[in-house]
């Protein structure tokens, strides 16, 4: 017999004790900790430090008296004691496995109590009773299955790395994501030393959390404040540039949003954006020849967000809009100016969530003036020392522009 139907209101709905990663950072973008028997794959292009983050935080783990077991199908026990003893991660606790069989992997994780099990990496393992070989849809399905299987039915929390194919996604099927409890991407520029692991899905936390890291030589360190990476080479105001008062997750973060426009040598002008998605660009062009009486059509737009940074909320039009009039004018904004708002293609600007999250890093980082929209400034009352600017549009925010 199966188990039986229970009544909704009879389930227990205590929360389950996570286990603390050792990494605040981590922790974060999972929620609070490992919980006990999900499975989390951590993808991220190749070289970007996947390694290095899982060997640092199953050492924090064995430190603090759990054992690991950390299975490596790609390098020897050696190789890996040598990248342990750079970053200081030589712990007792942490025991080795070199093997690239299923069968043995889950015979190993269950000879002992393991506070965690980490595979690395989910496509360089495989089922003897597979027909085709590791890294294959089959092969990565089936393996992570069983995994999955071992984690819920022990409750020893299974971490997956996973690389990124050339099209992007994680591990290679979509359907790997389905099978896993969350879903961190680690991501970071090849000529910038900052890392970020993001939460794309997570069914124990909140999703799209951020974390940030510093790559050095003895290892990935939390970067705590991580507005001061992407504002620390910003000297003083030019005509192209605006501070983005976004929000990551949770997360507060200013980026500088730096905008060129020059006119166009060829027929078609160009747009280019790096960190900000190049169809909401276009959108936004559009918007401020309509609306704002600039005639982009014959300009070439560059869009950059300084420091290797990325944002795909809405609230980042406004600093977009404003850096590229800036550009467009050669007219600076006003030193210690932030902003944030989502324009409508009707040129409004409209209200977002988290405002007084935005406004408090503003003011924390320095920032005494702040360009909101409308719908936002009943919430600018609770901070006295910050300048608020409300705009319902975008004719509003070029007449600000215009005083600078």
């Amino acid at each position: 017999m199966g188990p039986s139907p229970v009544s909704l209101s009879g389930v227990d709905a205590s929360e389950t004790p996570r286990v603390p990663t050792g990494l605040p950072e981590v922790d974060r973008v999972l929620g609070g900790g490992l919980v006990p028997g999900s499975v989390v794959l951590l993808g991220g292009e190749p070289g970007i430090g996947k390694s290095t983050l899982l060997l640092q935080v199953a050492a924090r783990l064995a430190t603090a008296g759990s054992p690991v077991l950390y299975v490596s199908a790609e390098e020897s026990a050696k190789q890996i004691k040598m990248r342990a003893d750079r970053l200081g991660a030589s712990s007792a606790g942490v025991f080795l496995l070199p093997e690239t069989s299923v069968d043995r992997i889950l015979e190993a994780a269950a000879s002992a109590r393991y506070s965690a099990v980490v595979i690395d990496s989910i496509q360089t393992i495989a089922s003897p009773e597979g027909v085709s070989g590791a890294g294959s849809v089959s092969q990565v399905r089936e393996c992570a299955a069983r995994l999955t299987v071992f984690a819920k039915t022990t409750g020893v929390p299974v971490v997956l790395i996973g690389h990124v194919t050339k099209d992007g996604s994680l591990a290679g099927p979509k359907t790997l994501e389905h099978l896993v409890d969350a879903v961190l991407s680690f991501e970071g520029e090849r000529f910038h030393a900052h890392r970020v692991i993001r939460a794309l899905k997570n069914r124990f936390g909140p999703a799209h959390e951020l974390g940030v890291f510093e790559m050095t030589g003895t290892g990935l360190v939390e970067v705590r404040n991580p507005s001061s990476i992407y504002l620390g080479n910003r000297t003083v105001s030019r005509p192209g540039a605006a501070v983005l008062a976004g929000v990551e997750g949770t997360r507060p973060l200013l980026v500088e949003v730096q905008a060129l426009t020059v006119v166009s040598k060829f027929g078609m002008p160009r747009r280019t954006a790096i960190g900000f998605d190049a169809t909401r660009l276009a959108l936004l062009l559009a918007v401020l020849e309509r609306h704002g009486g600039l005639s982009l059509s014959g300009h070439d737009v560059f869009l950059n967000l300084a420091g290797g940074a990325e944002s795909e909320e809405p609230a980042a039009d406004l600093a977009v809009v404003a850096a590229v009039a800036g550009s467009y004018r050669n007219r600076a904004l006003p030193p210690e100016t932030a902003l944030f708002g989502e324009v409508g293609l009707l040129g409004e600007v409209r209200a977002v969530t988290d405002a007084a999250i935005r406004m408090k890093e503003a003011l924390s980082l320095g920032f005494k003036r702040v360009v909101l929209p409308a719908g936002n400034a009943a919430e600018a009352a609770s901070f006295p020392d910050l300048e608020a600017v409300p705009v319902k549009s975008v004719e509003e925010l070029l007449v600000e522009i215009g005083r600078a």
